[in-house]
Formats: structure tokens, C-alpha cells, sequence
């Protein structure tokens, strides 16, 4: 369904490009100079020990440098973990976990913790917990106040375990007391895979976790090995990266044995050159790959060297720019330190590092932001060739070889969404329980929305304080009804069922179809697109 964009700001967290060293490293002071700077830290170190206003432990202290040390690297891809950030940095790279199965964030406005998502076949599904459901108690402690890490480290836990969780739902005057049993907690990297018309599969990669591989092989098998599928359309949009083995891996299954995938430059090391090692899993199946500024890392990684050597045509607007590697060195007491080691380059010798600098308010911006690429800004960018003498360009991010910009907002919509925000917790629990209350009367995918049930989600904005009036809502027409059967069709048949309703407004998804559906073969994709690009006027 169409998402609700919330006007207030939001902290994005970007996995990580991930190596793990077997052993940490040490610092060593090798110079006079150095020797003079330690003695300096030393010096402050002592004084605000003795003399600072406020004690603190010699651990504390040590900490603090520590972090200060990170933070002034001006890095915003390194970070000393806690132990709790460190063990939560491994579950969401990890993909499995401990816990009730759902998602939560932050509604704001000093309303706490929400539910955003539940996952199927988990503890909180079976409990009945829906999207909205604001949590205020985990076991005798009330949640007011706490963050949204301090809630969620209270709800995962060993699997076995039992945790007690109160809820505010909207409607309820009593607060809903439910008891879970913690179990192992899925992630999938890819949620569903599908065969659209005219055996077309597509794939959408959420993640690269450890399962990365696996989920893409299940999925490769199914439609494409066993399903005859003439075309694959892999999603990375808004994938935000991962593990590197998985990407590596996934590139594989594309590219033929020994050809190059990425290579790795740090400092005092020799490049590191990664190949695929293994006989291409499909090696022919037309493919496109979808782009976008939220596919990060691990996905530009595939992304690059399908582009790079002919495999896969790149379609939609351009990807994050991410082309630093991180390093996790494990440390005493639990403590890990997460830290930008090297960079990588793409097979034709790319590297796809965005430029961004840190605003005061801590924030990293990009330096020159284009993510519809225009051509002025595309020439001045260093040009490479692809094995089969494309053109294909470094300096910031993977260029699209179609541009597509994504899906917009008429002027309503936005207002509309905008409304939606302010009231996003009770909105969502009235969305969700709408989707229950008219379960029993859908009786397929296809169904269709009933002007009851618009009429009756209307009602419920206005219990949930949404200040719209009828005339207002009307004007949305489709739109609403697109939400309304959105929320529905993922409540009862799953989310793939709700991919499907909203393919004809996935504007790059059904160019990437349209492009498969003229094409034999991945040189035909090329002629397409190359075909599209004259066709389609410069942007200046």
C-alpha cells in the first residue's frame, strides 16, 4: 500500500559494507610527536579526573575519549560500539533474532512506541498485536520516556523466555495485557518473490544478511529454474546493504566463474580482489535491477558489477553512493569498534563514493546531490567502459542505465499524508482493524474496495483526530481506496498480494517489465534502453 510520509524528521540507519578481522589491532606510538600527543591526553585525562564538577569512573572516562576519538574521525560510517549497540548492530546484520516478531518505531509528539509492522507466524501475531498498538508497559515497568533501543532490548531475549507487554490500542479503554513466549525471529531477506505477466519473476532483496544467499537462491529456483521464467526484475531499492560474502555471492549467481565482482584498496595492504568462484546460477535469464537512493552498499556492490560486465541493466534514479568498507574489531568487556578500513571499486576500476560533508547539527549531507543524474552533471563525472564498451560512470554512486524517477504525490495526496502524520499511531491501529473487521467479506486478491468500507474508514480518521472534512476526503478518489486495499490485502493474503495491486503505479517496476517484455536476450535489453535514451530529451 502506499506509505504515509511522516513531515517530521527521521533517523535512517544505512547498513554497512561489513569485514570482520579475525584479531583486533593495537595502537602504537612511534614518534616524538606522537609521544607529545599522548602525553597531552594524559594530561587532560588527569585533570578532568581530579577537577570536573561531576565525578566519574575511570572506565566512564576512558569511554568518552574513546568515543570522542571516533566521532572526531568525521566518519559517519564508524562507531565504538557499546555492547548493546554491538550486539544489535549483529542481529540486524544477522537476520535472525529472539523475540515477539514486530516492528517498532517511535510515533513521536511524547506518544511513545508504537508497532509498525507484525511479522507472520510469530509470538505477536498469535497474540493478536496490530500496526498501532502502542506499548506502555514491559513487565511492572512503564515504558514513558524510554527510547526505542530501550524497548526493544527489553523485548528480545533468549528464545524460550517469557515477556509481559501492555498496549494501548485505539478504541480499547483498558490497556490489552498479552504474555509471549520468545521464539526465533526470521527476517527474510526477501519476503516474497513473483511471477508477474508474461514470466516475468520478480525478486525484491530487502537486506544482505546471512540469509541473503539462500533467499535468492529459493527464489531463483522457483521461478526461474522451475518456473520458466523468461525475464527477472532484482529489487534493490531501498536496500540498504549488509554482509559482504552475500553480495559477493549473489553477484555469482549472474556472473560467470572468475570474473571479477569487486576489489578492496585500504592503506599499507595490497588491493584485495574478489572473483566469482562458482558456475553462475543463471547465467543468461535477461535481467534488470532496480535502483534507487536508498540502495546502499552491499546492493551497489551487485549493482556495479552486473553493470560493469553486461549482466544486468540498471533502471531507476541513482543509488546512495556508498563505496567505503567498514571493519569490526571485536574489543575488551564487549566493546566493539566499527571502523572505514578501505575503499572498493567496482570491476571496470570504479569507485562510487558520494562526496558528503557533516553539517554542525552532526548531520552528513551530499556535497552535490543529483539523483535523477543530469546529463551535465553525468559528463563531468569520470567515465569508464563496461566489458562490451558501454559507457558507465564513477565519482558518486550507481548511475542508472535508464533513469526512471520514482512514483510522486499529486498536491491532495501530499496534503493528505501530511494530515495522516500527525495522527499516525491511532491511524494505523484504525487501518488495521478496519482490514480485520472486513475480512470475512473478501473473498480473493482481486476483490474490490466497497464504498462502505471508505465510508467507514472516513469515520475512523475522524476518531483518530484527523482534521479532514468529507469533500477533502472525496477528492482522493483512488488513492484512498488504494491505502484502504493495500493494509487489507497484506492483512489477508501477505504482502506479495499487495505488491501485486499496487504494480501499475510502480512506475521504474513497470518499465523494467516493459523493457523484458521486448527483449530475447540481455543484448536486446541494451538495444531497448540505448533505443529509450534517444528518444528521451537531455535533462540540463
Amino acid at each position: 500500500m502506499p506509505r504515509f510520509r511522516s513531515p517530521r524528521p527521521r533517523t535512517i540507519a544505512i547498513a554497512s559494507l561489513v569485514l570482520v578481522p579475525l584479531l583486533a589491532g593495537g595502537f602504537v606510538l612511534r614518534s616524538r610527536s606522537n609521544a607529545d600527543g599522548a602525553r597531552v591526553f594524559d594530561q587532560v585525562l588527569s585533570l578532568v579526573n581530579d577537577r570536573f564538577v561531576d565525578t566519574l569512573s575511570a572506565g566512564a572516562l576512558y569511554e568518552k575519549a574513546a568515543q570522542g576519538l571516533v566521532r572526531e574521525l568525521n566518519d559517519p560510517y564508524s562507531e565504538l560500539f557499546t555492547p548493546r549497540r554491538d550486539s544489535e548492530f549483529s542481529r540486524r546484520t544477522g537476520g535472525r533474532y529472539g523475540g515477539i516478531g514486530m516492528m517498532i518505531e517511535d510515533v513521536g509528539a511524547g506518544t511513545g512506541i508504537a508497532v509498525s509492522k507484525v511479522f507472520p507466524h510469530t509470538p505477536a501475531e498469535e497474540a493478536g498485536v496490530v500496526a498501532g498498538d502502542r506499548i506502555v508497559q514491559i513487565e511492572s515497568s512503564p515504558t514513558a520516556g524510554w527510547t526505542i533501543g530501550q524497548v526493544s532490548d527489553s523485548l528480545i531475549g533468549t528464545p524460550g523466555t517469557k515477556v509481559s507487554v501492555r498496549f494501548v490500542r485505539s478504541g480499547v479503554t483498558e490497556p490489552l495485557a498479552l504474555h509471549f513466549t520468545r521464539a526465533i525471529i526470521h527476517v527474510p531477506a526477501v519476503n516474497y518473490a513473483i511471477m508477474l505477466d508474461n514470466k516475468i519473476a520478480y525478486i525484491p532483496l530487502q537486506q544482505f544478511n546471512e540469509d541473503a544467499s539462500e533467499d535468492m537462491v529459493a527464489a531463483l529456483d522457483r521461478l526461474v529454474r522451475t518456473g520458466g521464467a523468461k525475464g527477472i526484475v532484482l529489487d534493490l531499492r531501498d536496500d540498504p546493504g549488509g554482509i559482504l560474502d552475500q553480495a559477493l555471492s549473489v553477484s555469482n549467481m549472474f556472473l560467470r566463474e572468475g570474473q571479477q565482482l569487486v576489489s578492496v584498496r585500504g592503506r599499507n595492504a595490497p588491493p584485495q580482489i574478489y572473483t566469482a568462484r562458482e558456475r553462475p546460477l543463471i547465467p543468461d535469464v535477461p535481467l534488470v535491477v532496480l535502483v534507487n537512493g536508498g540502495s546502499a552498499s552491499a546492493s551497489e556492490i551487485v549493482a556495479g558489477a552486473l553493470q560493469d560486465h553486461d549482466r544486468g541493466l540498471i533502471v531507476g534514479t541513482t543509488s546512495f553512493g556508498k563505496g567505503l568498507v567498514q571493519s569490526l574489531f571485536p574489543l575488551d568487556g564487549g566493546y566493539a569498534l566499527k571502523m572505514t578500513t578501505a575503499k572498493w571499486y567496482t570491476p571496470s576500476g570504479r569507485s562510487i563514493q558520494k562526496e558528503r560533508k557533516l553539517l554542525p547539527d552532526g548531520e552528513f549531507v551530499e556535497v552535490h546531490p543529483d539523483s535523477l543524474e543530469t546529463d551535465s552533471a553525468r559528463k563531468a563525472r569520470p567515465a569508464f567502459k563496461s566489458d562490451e564498451g558501454r559507457i558507465v560512470y564513477g565519482g558518486g554512486a550507481i548511475t542508472p542505465d535508464v533513469v526512471i524517477k520514482g512514483d510522486t504525490l499529486t498536491t491532495q495526496q501530499q496534503a493528505f499524508n501530511k494530515l495522516i502524520a500527525v495522527k499516525l499511531q491511532p491511524v494505523l491501529q484504525e487501518l488495521s482493524k478496519l482490514a480485520i473487521d472486513v475480512k470475512p467479506q473478501v473473498k480473493s486478491p482481486s476483490f474490490v474496495v466497497q464504498p462502505a468500507w471508505r465510508d467507514d474508514f472516513f469515520n475512523r480518521l475522524k476518531k483518530a483526530g484527523v482534521a479532514i472534512d468529507r469533500a477533502q476526503y472525496d477528492s482522493l478518489g483512488g488513492y484512498v481506496d488504494r491505502v484502504i486495499a493495500g493494509r487489507i490485502a497484506e492483512t489477508v493474503y501477505g504482502d506479495s498480494a499487495e505488491k501485486r495491486r499496487n504494480l501499475d503505479v510502480d512506475v521504474q517496476l513497470k518499465k523494467a517489465v516493459d523493457l523484458l517484455e521486448h527483449s530475447q536476450t540481455q543484448k536486446d535489453l541494451y538495444v531497448e534502453a540505448q533505443q529509450m535514451a534517444e528518444a528521451t530529451p537531455p535533462r540540463k
